[in-house]
């Protein structure tokens, strides 16, 4: 099954691969005339030796002069449109993945810190995208001529090519050998700068508490010493490296300085001309030209490799969900059906077999003690977290039936965390929909109360708020986040402890819009610890460790557990008599 997920990534990436075949083709076609201009430099220095000082023609000379530059300048005008081809290759696929890494963490049902998906997958994609603009990308492309550059040197003489030949070999040989060794090095350092890279991701989120705590001496220097040993890899693998260029580097130079030796002998013998030693020296540094260049910058080669398999499981982990078809605007039915929910990696239950419906025009009232499973079950009916187990259905089709953009507009949520994103108060309120009706943002900041409490802001509707930054008090965020939840008349409204930053001013308002909703034929859940926020609630469900333990109307499990807390004082109190009479 994991296997067949990871091919569902790698074909991902395949065809996002696949769209970029013409810019790839192009650059494979300008490679071509490139590499056939490099043999520019050999003909005329042939040209030269065996014409020219021959002949002591100045103006054969001066023509194969102009002639080369020609050439040189034709090949520079197709190498650089060859990189400008590769680096738009790089840029067309880091465009074709950006939004869907973006959206990688944004549809996770993990918690933030349990989740640096997108800060990985991103960078996997800067990795692959450099490799595209890259020289050693350029080297590729000129591999394939190696050979062909090699049998020009054989031409010249047998010698020279078995020189050649042997030489690459040992080059290419060395390059295995350096891909090989720090494979492994290379896997442990991103895991090692991974595990860094999350802890400091997770301290600056709470950072705040983290100084509250008195732990930030403590905890920088936890991520200090990962950061350390990710440091002594990293020079290790980097020493691993250099080493290997140098002997490439040196190696190369040796070569090309023993081709000329060869030649020479070879010259004194008759067997070939100068120029053909000379041509056959710039051919060799020709031929082993991209195999330098790979071996220099294979570890730029290795970060892309293994940014393709990370990127893949990140792919595959988080697949493309199919089109969904639109569905007519649905009515406040609601249906809850065996919910189960057991967090990633648990084996606990958060939620157990909920069940329960919910007619047009009613309220829902959610009671329970901290950690019974209301903001879950909240989550779970709004679609932001799939259910293990069981379904929840609106109108009669189960919520992922719905497409994301439909379902926020059929669902408002109030989550018990509010927040605001960068933009202003009026964008927040219309989720940021481009084709917005003032009117409708109006009508909700209305309906939640908030329209007064907006107009005393520096700039209305228009004010630019910013997470962290924002000139808007605790009450007020919640107030106008209730608006965001009012916005568009949505059938279901699911509000998390919406009282629990209100004032008196924003409790009312806050009744107001709950019966609004339910005059408009809307369903409205309330997740509540206070009591005056559930008054208007026809329905009162009771959850305790992810158990439904009583649902009804309002009235009656208010009496009963009223009943039941009077019954535990009685006894409570009779056991402290008997107590004292022992």
């Amino acid at each position: 099954m994991g296997h067949q997920q990871h091919a569902y990534g790698q074909k991902e990436l395949r065809k996002i691969r696949h769209r970029m075949r013409g810019l790839l083709i192009n650059a494979a076609i300008f490679s071509i005339f490139v590499n056939l201009l490099t043999l520019t430099a050999p003909i005329y220095m042939l040209q030269i030796y065996d014409r020219v000082l021959s002949s002591g023609s100045e103006a054969t000379l001066a023509t194969l002069t102009l002639l080369m530059a020609f050439l040189f300048l034709m090949m520079g005008c197709l190498d650089y449109a060859r990189g400008r081809l590769l680096a738009r290759a790089g840029a067309r696929f880091q465009a074709d993945l950006d939004e869907r890494i973006f959206l990688l963490n944004l549809n996770s049902e993990q918690k933030p810190q349990d989740r640096p998906v997108t800060a990985s997958a991103v960078r996997d994609v800067d990795a692959i995208r450099r490799l595209f603009s890259s020289p050693v990308m350029t080297a590729f492309f000129d591999l394939p001529w190696t050979p062909v550059f090699l049998l020009a040197i054989t031409v010249f003489h047998p010698w020279l090519g078995a020189l050649a030949v042997s030489g690459g070999v040992i080059l290419v040989t060395i390059t295995s050998l350096n891909q090989w060794l720090t494979r492994g090095p290379m896997a442990v350092l991103r895991n090692q700068t991974l595990h860094a890279d999350q802890m400091a991701g997770r301290l600056q989120t709470e950072g705040q508490l983290v100084r509250a705590l008195g732990l930030s001496e403590t905890t920088t220097l936890r991520w200090k010493r990962l950061r350390i040993v990710a440091l002594g890899t990293g020079l290790s693998l980097s020493d691993q490296q250099s080493l290997f260029a140098v002997m490439t580097k040196t190696f190369r130079q040796f070569l090309q300085s023993a081709m000329l030796g060869l030649g020479a002998y070879l010259a004194l013998q008759g067997a070939i001309s100068p120029g053909a030693m000379i041509a056959g020296s710039i051919l060799l540094s020709r031929a082993l030209g991209p195999i330098d260049i790979a071996v220099g910058q294979w570890p730029v080669a290795q970060q892309a490799k293994a940014a393709w398999q990370s990127l893949a499981q990140h792919l595959s982990d988080a697949p493309v969900g199919a089109t969904r078809t639109t569905l007519p605007t649905p009515a406040a039915n609601v249906q809850v059906s065996n919910v189960t929910v057991i967090p990633t990696g648990q084996s606990f239950a958060v939620l157990q077999n909920i069940s329960f419906m919910l007619s047009p025009g009613t309220a829902l009232g959610v009671i329970g003690p901290s950690g019974a499973g209301k903001s879950t079950l909240a989550q779970v009916m709004t679609g932001a977290l799939r259910p293990s187990a069981g379904s929840v259905r609106l109108d009669g089709a189960a919520l992922h039936h719905y497409g994301p953009a439909q379902l926020g507009r059929s669902i408002g949520y109030l989550p018990q965390r509010v927040v605001f994103f960068d933009g202003t108060v009026a964008e927040n309120i219309a989720g940021f929909h481009p084709d917005t009706d003032d009117a409708d943002v109006v009508a909700a900041a209305t309906a939640a109360g908030a329209h007064q409490v907006i107009l005393s802001l520096p700039d209305g509707y228009d004010t630019v708020v910013t997470p962290g930054n924002s000139p808007i008090s605790g009450g007020q965020l919640q107030r106008i986040c209730l608006a965001r939840a009012l916005y568009g008349a949505p059938p279901l409204v699911v509000l998390d402890e919406p009282n629990s930053n209100l004032d008196l001013d924003g409790s009312e308002a806050l009744s107001v819009a709950i019966q609004g909703v339910k005059a408009r034929g809307g369903v409205v859940v309330i997740m509540a610890h206070r009591p005056s926020v559930i008054q208007h609630c026809d329905l009162l469900m009771v959850l305790d460790r992810g158990r439904i333990t009583d649902f009804g109307p309002r009235e009656d499990i208010l009496r009963k557990t009223v009943r039941n807390a009077y019954q535990l004082h009685a006894l409570h109190n009779v056991e402290r008599g008997s107590d004292a009479n022992a």
